[in-house]
């Protein structure tokens, strides 16, 4: 049996740390010894952890500024600080201060993988919680393999880092079965699925996500006599800006915030069409989510969607980044009842893609050949 550790910053409501439950729970308990490990003890992902996976963490409470403050230790001097326990593998689940404490294995016998969630665009980004370029590409290059949720995210980090190294593709893990029969549970709204066509946005409310597009969209929408409703799931610090401009603008009718659900499901199911208006994403989670409920999906373009959608807008629409664009796209759905007909079926066939069994057996597979 192998013993494997996943070190994560937290387990807080954000895409990784949703998907790293999903993965641990579903992997193969008689081959891999699995603990998940947090920097902080923070996050409502936790309690999600499934009873076969041990759990530690460093610190129970966020220390502000940390990644400058672990700049001050050596990789090597934070790898003994903080994993106390020996392992066959040892996974930095994120970047940052994750790859630089796993990089700091002096362990020869220990295999070392790196998971990148996100294109980091700058070589400063990519770099920040490193004292400096030298240092990041020394570390990352201990690591025996680097795992990149799409393959936009890994061309991102090679063209960067310039790093020679293992590099491998893996896609998010989700439990589709699970996804599916929550959405079944019945909801305490009125959601009207014969007069308006409705809009769903799911993630962390913060201004990479780019929520306010779709309240500006909503806005536009309804000014040009569409029958919309837009629904939002998630909880952060940008929900005071956002349900300001709502009451500027008169849109209380026409839009309602949900907030962090444990099951969103229920309600992104009962919706027309799912919206993603980020201007980054690794490789997104709420989206995958999405197509695995049936629902259309129109998307700005950021990394992963074309490996999601296709290249040519097969399986949902993919817009340039930017609100005009958007805008059209959701419009052309909005108007045409036949076009999200053929997208709702489009998003059932690629949600498929997605299934559990799948991607669990494409990261066992990596572990176990390291």
């Amino acid at each position: 049996m192998k013993k494997i550790l996943f070190l994560i910053h937290d387990l807080g409501q954000g895409g990784a740390e949703k998907v790293l439950v999903n993965l641990v729970n579903n992997m193969d308990h008689t081959k891999f010894d699995i603990t998940v490990m947090t920097l902080f003890d923070h996050g409502e992902n936790r309690q999600f952890l499934g009873d076969k996976i041990h759990y530690k963490t460093w610190c129970k409470k966020m220390i502000p500024g940390n990644s400058h403050i672990m700049k001050l230790l050596s990789p090597q001097q934070l790898h003994k600080l903080i994993i106390k326990a020996h392992y066959d593998i040892e996974v930095s689940y994120l970047e940052g201060p994750c790859a630089r404490i796993i990089s700091g294995c002096t362990d020869e016998s220990v295999k070392l993988v790196s998971w990148i969630h996100i294109e980091q665009h700058t070589t400063k980004r990519a770099i920040a919680s490193f004292r400096n370029q030298k240092e990041a590409v020394k570390c990352y290059k201990r690591f025996h393999k680097i795992v990149s949720v799409s393959k936009t995210v890994e061309m991102d980090f090679r063209k960067i880092l310039n790093i020679d190294a293992s590099y491998q593709v893996l896609y998010n893990t989700n439990e589709s079965k699970k996804i599916r029969g929550l959405s079944e549970e019945s909801i305490t709204i009125d959601i009207d699925q014969e007069n308006t066509v409705n809009i769903v946005g799911v993630g962390k409310l913060l201004k990479s996500k780019g929520f306010d597009r779709i309240l500006r969209i909503t806005k536009q929408l309804i000014a040009e006599n569409y029958s919309v409703h837009t629904y939002i799931l998630g909880e952060g610090p940008e929900k005071e800006t956002l349900q300001n401009y709502i009451k500027a603008n008169g849109l209380g009718k026409n839009v309602t915030f949900l907030g962090y659900q444990i099951n969103p499901y229920k309600y992104i199911s009962r919706c027309d069409l799912f919206v993603c208006a980020s201007y980054a994403e690794g490789f997104s989670t709420a989206t995958t989510e999405a197509l695995i409920l049936g629902v259309p999906v129109c998307t700005v373009e950021v990394s992963g969607m074309k490996e999601m959608l296709g290249e040519n807008n097969e399986y949902g629409i993919v817009t340039e980044n930017n609100d005009e664009a958007l805008y059209e796209g959701i419009r052309c759905l909005v108007k045409s009842p036949e076009l999200l007909r053929h997208y709702r079926k489009q998003a059932q066939k690629r949600g498929d893609m997605f299934s559990t069994e799948k991607t669990v057996a494409e990261v066992e597979n990596m572990l176990l050949t390291l």
